[in-house]
């Protein structure tokens, strides 16, 4: 009995990969024969289409490159803060202090995103040398990183709570709670963290699109998140 029930379900399954299969296959002769019936004078506009698109890409990412995107760096104050953020629609700044192990582990996954979101700028800044910023937005946890979009903060990830509650969180997890502020162009799925390179038992804060304004962000701790 439990034979024939398998033999069913793998009949089954057989088929819904034969349909797929089948599926896919009429797409692309669909595609081709689109393709097919083009004039030569078509397809020319279509080069030129692909190829104006091309160029506007590659325009945007000198645009990009020129004003420090695609690398992961230090400012040197709370004045230069200002500039940055002003000079650059998405920017992530990673408030940081030395002594604080954790934000070397920021530091890490942070190095790693700036080289592959061109389209956000990702800095880094030492609360010590930004007593005016850090109580201006209200940052008592450290690492906090200060998610800053059109020159206006839109969100803060506080310590680690957000990344499974672990300081072994991979690139990913970080990857997908920048995505859910929208201050990266994530395609992943925005639902569900990533769970790869996740310890068992680890736990993470589902997150909403919000917009928190610096004046009313507050901390339950007053201390470093060490």
């Amino acid at each position: 009995m439990a034979s024939h029930s398998m033999e069913m379900v793998t009949k089954v399954l057989e088929q819904q990969v034969l349909n797929s299969a089948r599926l896919v296959e009429e797409q692309l002769d669909a595609e081709l024969e689109k393709l097919e019936r083009m004039d030569e004078d078509e397809l020319e506009r279509l080069k030129e289409r692909r190829l104006e698109a091309l160029k506007k890409a590659q325009k945007q990412k000198q645009e990009w490159i020129s004003k420090g995107h695609g690398e992961y760096k230090e400012i040197p104050s709370e004045k230069d803060f200002f500039a940055e953020v002003k000079d650059s629609k998405n920017v992530v700044c990673h408030f940081y202090r030395d002594s604080t192990f954790r934000c070397k582990i920021l530091d890490k996954h942070l190095n790693i995103l700036a080289k592959k979101h061109l389209e956000t700028k990702f800095i880094k800044l030492n609360v010590e040398k930004a007593p005016f910023l850090t109580e201006r937005l209200r940052i008592k946890v450290i690492p906090t990183l200060a998610l800053v979009k059109d020159g206006k903060t839109k969100d803060y990830v506080v310590g680690f709570t957000d990344l499974g509650n672990t300081d072994e969180f991979s690139t990913e997890m970080l990857e997908w709670r920048l995505g859910c502020s929208d201050i990266i162009n994530y395609s992943g799925n925005l639902l569900e963290p990533p769970t790869v390179g996740q310890k068992p038992g680890s736990k993470f804060t589902k997150v909403e699109k919000k917009t928190i304004r610096g004046k009313g962000y507050d901390s339950d701790s007053e201390s470093d998140d060490d």
